[in-house]
């Protein structure tokens, strides 16, 4: 028993030397890590809620009753925080396991092979918060007609956000774990950009009753839940997905994809 309390210290300390090691990097890259994670929120709320209304003289989507803004806020904090969290692990890992080895370096520290990729996990969720943060004030400014975000329920905001964040670096680490490094670049064009788009980041999930079958399909994706989530917390005038609908199922996803991203880096980190 006496020897519980330093071997969770020990834990704790390699941990916490994982993440200030990623931080002293990313201090050092913070301009290419600000364009990363902000560009394409920017390029997106210029376009469809900048230049668009001016040119068509309203919303592309009037006829619904809720302005533009309102709708694509919370679905650009969840590609925000699902390009920055895959990017943060997947992109790296395509590098550390590669003819380098460079993951060889970490799994030695004095701690089980697992806190490594926790701590990736961890570390990637960082980020995507402050990116889906970078969103809100974008979405103050740039639009036509400027959107402000309802944080009342900020403890769902919260709820919902770390959630989400701990998700994305768990899918980054499924992907960096099971794809070739030469390949990485393909998963994004062919998984991650595809589900993007069918993860009602531009639409709410209720506007899809038009089309049952594919409203049924996406639930099967969880940045789906994210949009959803995030929709609810900070735009609770458009109508969204149950709260208690999303949060079981973001949880749900997060277990399944720390299982199976442990899984596949433990069994990249062995062989």
């Amino acid at each position: 028993m006496n020897n519980v309390t330093p071997d969770r210290m020990l834990l704790l300390k390699t941990f916490l030397g994982l993440m200030q090691r990623d931080l002293r990097v990313l201090s050092r890259e913070i301009g290419p890590f600000l364009l990363r994670v902000g560009m394409q929120p920017l390029l997106f709320l210029f376009v469809f809620t900048f230049v668009m209304p001016h040119m068509a003289g309203g919303s592309p989507m009037a006829t619904t009753g809720v302005g533009f803004g309102s709708i694509l806020l919370p679905g650009l904090m969840a590609v925000a925080i699902m390009f920055s969290g895959i990017s943060a692990v997947a992109l790296p890992l395509s590098t550390e396991f590669g003819i380098t080895r460079e993951i060889d370096d970490r799994v030695m520290c004095p701690a089980p092979v697992a806190v490594v990729a926790i701590e990736k996990i961890v570390f990637s969720s960082l980020q995507s918060m402050l990116a889906a943060l970078a969103v809100i004030p974008m979405a103050m400014f740039i639009p036509a007609t400027p959107v402000y975000p309802d944080l009342h329920r900020w403890w769902l905001l919260a709820i919902v956000m770390i959630l989400s964040s701990l998700l994305a670096g768990a899918m980054g680490l499924a992907i960096g774990s099971i794809v070739s490094p030469k390949h990485i670049g393909l998963v994004f064009s062919i998984i991650v950009v595809p589900i993007t788009f069918l993860g009602c980041v531009y639409y709410p999930w209720a506007y899809l009753d038009k089309i049952r079958w594919l409203q049924v399909a996406v639930l099967f994706n969880p940045i789906v839940y994210i949009s959803e989530g995030l929709r609810s917390a900070v735009t609770p005038q458009v109508h969204s997905m149950p709260v208690w609908i999303v949060l079981p199922a973001l949880v749900g996803f997060l277990y399944f994809l720390v299982r199976f991203g442990l899984r596949g880096f433990l069994r990249r980190v062995i062989s």
